[in-house]
């Protein structure tokens, strides 16, 4: 019994030193620099930690400038820290302790600081977003509105919405868990502990918005003429295939083979897989019938409008931050936008040059577009 309560007492002792350790944090987390350009950064607690002293580093060399490059928790907080923009980039600066130091959590301690070449190149690409984002949310209504007109979703595709609103269901899955899902959240800092949530409120609103507008479209094939269209084979052969592995993908957090991040990780892939095929229905049915009528070409115009400006945003910023690498180094964004982008020409070169006068096996010409 006294072992007993003696590890107790001492359970009690540690798990009490550990909640008492003192947080360090910073008073932001997100700063944007010009090269030359100071900010003094604050690092603060609750109180004063004789004898620590901590180093403030960065994880790239040459990019932002650090003055003092220690800081000595024995002096009353807070504690300021100068930082100069070196050169164009990314970087965390944050607090580190070599030592192990039970008494103090500088988890919070950190700034992911971005060196920018021109303050009005940011303004610019923050325009260029905006506009990008209006465009592809607004993408969606034509077909909509052009559907209700002619009464008729004869000529759109039925492959491609199907596709379509998985891929947005999935990316939804993966913003809203990122967004909301606090334990996900646990699992993403695990692995980035200075980083950041990549995901933001207008990218939930943006996937949410385009699963509904997705379903409207769908619905309008039930109660319009659709001239007989289903699913094909095929398309349903390849859904089937990718609900497997998102089902497959969805049991194995239950059993810890992996967490909930790398399933929404696995979420976002099949998206990916899904943007890189969604097209290609529409495109070879356009082909097939020698004619677009009954696929809104403003939707193509609006979707190609938000494309381009991504792309030119991506070019922008990799320019201002000297960050390339964005582009080159990991080109799946960039190429996807191309990719897109690439098939909204097709389909205008369709549109405005190949089939200018519809001829062949296709439904309701009577109705023009």
């Amino acid at each position: 019994m006294r072992r007993l309560a003696l590890l107790i007492f001492a359970s009690v002792l540690l798990g009490y030193c550990y909640g008492a350790a003192t947080k360090v944090y910073t008073d932001v987390q997100e700063i944007t620099l010009v090269e030359n350009q100071t900010r003094v950064i604050v690092f603060n607690a609750e109180q004063a930690v004789p004898g620590v002293v901590v180093s403030i580093v960065g994880n790239h060399g040459g990019v932002v400038a650090v003055e003092p490059s220690t800081l000595d928790l024995s002096l009353p907080p807070p504690w300021n820290v100068t930082l100069r923009g070196k050169h164009r980039g990314h970087d965390t600066i944050y607090a580190n302790i070599t030592s192990n130091i039970s008494n103090v959590n500088v988890d919070s301690a950190f700034v992911v600081v971005t060196v920018a070449w021109s303050l009005d190149l940011e303004l610019v690409s923050t325009v260029v977003g905006w506009i990008y984002f209006v465009a592809w949310s607004v993408s969606f209504y034509p077909q909509c509105f052009q559907n209700w007109r002619r009464k008729s979703v004869v000529g759109l595709n039925f492959d491609f919405l199907a596709l379509n609103l998985i891929g947005f269901v999935l990316y939804s899955l993966f913003n809203c868990g990122l967004y909301w899902g606090t334990e996900i959240q646990k699992e993403y800092f695990a692995e980035h502990p200075r980083g950041l949530n990549p995901v933001l409120l207008n990218d939930v609103v943006f996937s949410l918005h385009a699963v509904c507008i997705t379903l409207v479209t769908i619905g309008q094939c039930f109660i319009y003429e659709n001239g007989g269209q289903r699913v094909s084979r095929i398309a349903t052969g390849i859904i089937s295939i990718l609900l497997l592995i998102f089902a497959i993908s969805l049991v194995l957090p239950f059993f810890a083979v992996i967490n909930w991040l790398m399933f929404l990780y696995i979420c976002s892939y099949i998206k990916l897989a899904i943007t890189l095929m969604k097209y290609v229905p529409q495109a070879f049915m356009n082909y097939k019938r020698q004619s677009t009528i009954g696929w809104s070409i403003h939707n193509v115009i609006l979707d190609f409008t938000g494309g381009m400006l991504s792309m030119m945003q991506m070019i922008i910023n990799a320019d201002n931050y000297d960050d390339w690498n964005s582009i080159f180094g990991d080109p799946t964004k960039f190429g996807l936008g191309l990719f897109s982008v690439l098939f909204d020409i097709l389909f205008l070169v369709q549109h405005y040059v190949l089939y200018r006068n519809p001829s062949g096996n296709i439904y309701d010409l009577s109705t023009k577009i």
